[in-house]
């Protein structure tokens, strides 16, 4: 497989592997601060991580140049999961991620303006018609919502984390100096662990952790291994394949996923309208999907160097 087919693949892992936490958080996002539970299952997640850098390319001294990269980087994602779970606490799961889908057209601007990506007359149709659909199953298919406007609060708290989420891809290519994404990864994830913990450490002191119930401890891990972990090094690695628009185009898939997870936990499917606007997400995705041939190559920042081979390759 080309690098390029390898980022559509792991951007595809992925969208399955977010989806989860969307109806599983909104199980368990007003039983815990969301500080409190973002700063471990960044713990959880850097230890994961931590190990499997260990048994593959290790962590080599060059990667701790310009330790602040990282502190960038986990700081503006840990804003993204601490307003993601903030947002559940109201927000429906399948109104939440279409709200994610929405992160492409911010990607897009952020990745023009950071890294220069020109977005294609074709893209910029898709994303819109793919934030139509998002806007749709936001407003739960009602017209008179959608004419006022009426955006809830948990939404609108979690768009802001979807602009950081977007923002941090396109600083991916742009702050990495050829590292592995594993080890990249294992530096973010460190990075937003310690602000998590200074900044939420009275919510952290606050937790009653053994009262518990199991379905929380379950989340936790599944946020961080599956939700956190990989798809931090998917995410990482896809962004230094693919222009950061592209990149963002499978959270397009996230609420079709998302409502496969609600059918299964037994929560129902939404009606026939909401679907028009996932079908539109749909639509967009393949859209961004098709390849462009007259889309001018991104230049390569200056003070960035190609992506390593040392890059996991089971992504």
């Amino acid at each position: 497989m080309s690098g390029e087919a390898r980022g559509h693949l792991a951007m595809l892992c992925f969208s399955a592997l977010v989806a989860g936490s969307f109806s599983l958080g909104s199980l368990v996002a007003n039983e815990m601060a969301p500080l409190a539970l973002t700063a471990v299952r960044f713990a959880i997640a850097a230890l994961v991580i931590a190990a499997v850098a260990a048994a593959t390319t290790g962590v080599p001294r060059s990667a701790l140049a310009a330790p602040w990269r990282y502190l960038v980087l986990g700081g503006t994602f840990a804003a993204y999961f601490v307003l993601m779970f903030e947002g559940l606490k109201t927000a429906p799961p399948v109104s939440a991620a279409a709200v994610f889908t929405l992160t492409p057209m911010v990607a897009a601007l952020a990745g023009w303006v950071i890294l220069r990506q020109v977005t294609t007359a074709r893209t910029a149709s898709a994303l819109c018609i793919g934030a139509l659909g998002a806007l749709w199953v936001i407003f739960r298919a009602d017209w008179s919502a959608l004419r006022a406007f009426e955006v809830g609060r948990g939404e609108a708290i979690y768009f802001v984390g979807c602009v950081a989420h977007a923002v941090y891809i396109p600083m991916v290519r742009r702050l990495n100096r050829g590292e592995p994404a594993v080890v990249f990864t294992l530096g973010t994830l460190l990075a937003g662990c310690a602000v998590l913990t200074v900044i939420g450490w009275p919510a952290l002191r606050a937790t009653d952790w053994a009262g518990l119930r199991p379905l929380v401890w379950v989340t936790i891990l599944y946020v961080a291994v599956f939700a956190s972990a990989a798809t931090f090094v998917l995410t990482q690695y896809a962004a230094m394949r693919l222009p950061s628009a592209k990149v963002m185009a499978y959270t397009y898939l996230t609420p079709s996923w998302v409502i496969l997870w609600e059918i299964a936990l037994g929560h129902g499917a939404p009606r026939w309208l909401v679907m028009v606007g996932v079908s539109l997400t749909i639509v967009a995705l393949r859209m961004l999907l098709r390849p462009d041939p007259d889309r001018p190559r991104a230049g390569r920042p200056r003070g960035t160097r190609a992506p390593s081979s040392g890059a996991p390759p089971a992504a």
